[in-house]
């Protein structure tokens, strides 16, 4: 039985009558909403972007400027512009003052961010452990503390620590050390900087400990479970799950604690205006006193532009780190 095969040809018909032609993937209206999706991400930073410039951009261009003039008191009030070029600049890396702030700000720092992340690290951990009415018992006071302005907990320190009729000279007193019943805390530079110490590490260990007890919450327990068969004691689920998971957490904030106790301003110049003899003076009280307190506002701007390239600087740091770590989770 011959068998016959049945081919059929396929016929071009044209064009619609109306002239449209299919939509692929490619076409016009499928491209235009692929762009809009791709260019979603920047209109919507566009906003942000754009007061971040006008309320930031702006100073610090003029801030700029000043850095570069001559700019007194009489030629403020004459409203005369005196270019010396980057004479202020010179002035200032020249000057064994600025060298021995810069170091006094960097030692300030390390220290308070120290205090500030191993204290709220532990204080995060201990808010995984407790129970509930516990844990929100402390939580509840951290936010307090948190949430109280800087010019206030300034006050309150002040009052706490005051020569007279300070609370802490009484109850030091009350306890034997009869000779701290009238210690004047802000006469010496090292008082002085234990107390703006114990304020600012005050104020940040909330915003660590309840970050990182947030953090805890997203490690699978599983891990734990795992590690406790295997043996595991507390440390050793520390260092083998909980850091690991951390990890990422606390670099991310140990550079913003970096950032913002060097920049701090309020708590040392409210303390003693950077007292006894400008001894607790950092970067930015430095700058305020130069520029503002000695009518040398192009010096103040100078100073203060260069605390913005340390901190640059202290940034990009931070970055090639995370970069570097990035790299090793890749592999």
């Amino acid at each position: 039985m011959a068998s016959t095969s049945v081919q059929t040809e396929k016929v071009d018909t044209g064009p619609p009558a109306d002239g449209r032609t299919s939509a692929g993937p490619h076409s016009g209206p499928a491209r235009g909403r692929h762009r809009l999706a791709g260019t979603a991400p920047y209109l919507l930073l566009l906003p942000a972007v754009a007061v971040t410039l006008l309320f930031l951009g702006y100073p610090l261009v003029k801030n700029g400027m000043l850095s570069f003039q001559n700019l007194n008191m009489r030629q403020l009030i004459q409203h005369a512009t005196e270019w010396n070029g980057v004479d202020n600049y010179r002035e200032t890396l020249t000057s064994d003052k600025f060298w021995q702030v810069v170091k006094r700000s960097v030692l300030f720092t390390a220290v308070n961010v120290i205090l500030i992340m191993v204290l709220g690290t532990l204080i995060g951990l201990l808010l995984a452990r407790l129970g509930n009415k516990m844990r929100t018992l402390l939580m509840f006071g951290l936010v307090l503390a948190w949430a109280m302005p800087i010019i206030a907990a300034t006050t309150v320190y002040q009052w706490l620590f005051a020569q007279r009729f300070g609370v802490v000279n009484w109850v030091l007193d009350k306890l034997g050390w009869h000779s701290m019943a009238d210690y004047d805390w802000t006469g010496s530079q090292f008082s002085t900087f234990f107390v703006v110490t114990l304020l600012i590490v005050w104020q940040s260990i909330p915003f660590v400990a309840i970050n990182l007890y947030a953090a805890t919450t997203t490690i699978p327990k599983e891990l734990y479970e795992a590690a406790s068969m295997d043996g595991a004691g507390v440390w050793k689920c520390f260092t083998s799950v909980t850091f690991p998971y951390l990890k990422p957490f606390l670099l991310a904030t140990t550079f913003l604690e970096v950032i913002w106790v060097f920049k701090a301003f309020p708590q040392i110049f409210a303390i003693n205006e950077g007292g006894p003899d400008r001894l607790t003076e950092t970067l930015p009280v430095y700058a305020f006193v130069e520029g503002v307190g000695n009518q040398h506002y192009g010096m103040g701007a100078a100073i203060s532009i260069l605390t913005i390239l340390i901190l640059l600087g202290l940034t990009a740091y931070y970055l090639r780190i995370v970069l570097k770590q990035e790299k090793e989770e890749e592999r």
